[in-house]
Formats: C-alpha cells, structure tokens, sequence
C-alpha cells in the first residue's frame, strides 16, 4: 500500500491560483483573497475537479445567468 498527500490547487478559468500556507485551511478566506485577483470569484460556484496527478483540484466556475 502507498500513501499519497495530495495538494489542493485552486483553478480559475484554467489559470492555477496560489495558496498562500497561512490561508490554505481556511476556504472562506482563501476565497477572499482569491477575489482580489478576480472579482467574478466572489459569485462563482466551487465544483471539485476531482483528482490530477498529486493534485485535488478545486474549481470556481462563474455563475451564469442575466441581470434583472
């Protein structure tokens, strides 16, 4: 049996985002902090990715719709 540690790597319209250590446990503001850099994160989706390679990718998908 081999143990594998998996990263999470968080994915932007196919741009792999960075996780600064001090935030990586802590979704909500990494996802802050994420928005800063693109704004639109803020009301994307998350949606698991699943697993590539080493890596558990997490995925923010834009919300699509109109504006009333």
């Amino acid at each position: 049996m081999q143990i594998t540690h998996l990263t999470r790597t968080y994915r932007y319209d196919g741009i792999d985002l960075p996780v600064p250590p001090h935030l990586a446990d802590d979704p909500a503001s990494l996802r802050a902090y994420h928005a800063t850099l693109y704004p639109a994160i803020l009301n994307a989706e998350t949606v698991d990715g699943g697993v590539s390679g080493t890596a558990h990718v997490i995925e923010y998908r834009r919300a699509v719709g109109t504006k009333g």
